[in-house]
């Protein structure tokens, strides 16, 4: 798909938030926008035709993943088509008039306020207040007509909420990254594959986790990424997510999934797309 195109895309929180910037790397400003408030809206949302795509975070450099998305990748008939890896930089944002120094509340998503922990040891009067959303808590703002408060958001929040920056670069770790699925029901990948995400179970023997490795080791396949999720309703057993380069149109990982087929119970392609390089990197 062309990206000059201008694709409804369905995102978790308001606008304004990561997920926005991340939607507009990879479709561009044209890119239309569907807020949804929860991840399970989110994936509803492309299931179901109400949009084209559905942008959703997979993990972070500091958090860790996002478990309750890849729990909805195995649920999910979606399929992967793309990738957008944003670097995550927050900002102070209060209402036009408001001061640091009148600031005594600070909203934003908790994962959020956790990467900011050097600035709330530097400003101990101030009380942290957890919301469902970055880009949401400027709006919270809005509605509140909130002189006492301030939230930590993206600078785009600020500019589509007529807020005012008081602080850039809150957050502790500057190698501080956001990556994102795009998902869709067709999968049709958003540019040449050179990437692959595959979910997969095996039997809880000796040795069978190391055989559905050497399937890829025997063919030179490098991994990206190895990942254990519990199964729910299966107490103590797992399903693995593996991210490795290459697609199946190269026969090394097309043989590759078919030898894992074989030494494993449950093999899913979640999808075969163009990998995103990492801003800076």
């Amino acid at each position: 798909m062309s990206r000059s195109g201008a694709p409804l895309v369905a995102i978790q929180g308001e606008r304004g938030a990561f997920s926005e910037l991340a939607v507009r790397s990879l479709f561009g400003r044209r890119a239309r926008i569907l807020p949804c408030a929860e991840f399970d809206a989110l994936f509803r949302a492309a299931e179901t035709g109400r949009c084209r795509y559905a942008l959703a975070p997979v993990e972070n450099t500091i958090a860790g993943s996002i478990h309750r998305v890849n729990d909805l990748l195995l649920e999910s008939t979606l399929k992967v088509a793309g990738e957008a890896v944003i670097r995550v930089s927050h900002a102070l944002v209060a209402l036009p008039g408001v001061r640091l120094r009148d600031v005594r509340r600070v909203y934003s998503h908790p994962v959020a306020l956790a990467q900011c922990e050097r600035f709330f040891r530097r400003n101990p009067r101030l009380t942290r207040v957890a919301t469902y959303d970055t880009a949401g808590s400027v709006r919270l703002l809005r509605e509140e007509e909130a002189r006492d408060a301030a939230a930590i958001a993206p600078e785009l929040a600020a500019r589509l909420y007529g807020a005012r920056i008081l602080k850039k670069g809150l957050e502790d770790h500057r190698a501080n990254f956001t990556r994102f699925f795009a998902l869709s029901r067709d999968g049709v990948a958003l540019g040449p594959a050179d990437k692959t995400s595959v979910l997969f179970s095996t039997r809880h023997v000796p040795g069978a986790l190391f055989r559905c490795m050497g399937v890829f080791a025997l063919r030179d396949i490098n991994l990206l990424k190895i990942e254990s999720r519990p199964i729910r309703g299966r107490p103590w057993e797992y399903v693995f997510h593996v991210d490795f380069e290459g697609s199946p149109k190269e026969d090394r990982c097309r043989n590759a999934l078919r030898h894992l087929e074989e030494v494993c119970d449950f093999v899913r392609v979640l999808g075969s797309y163009p990998r995103a390089r990492t801003p800076g990197a």
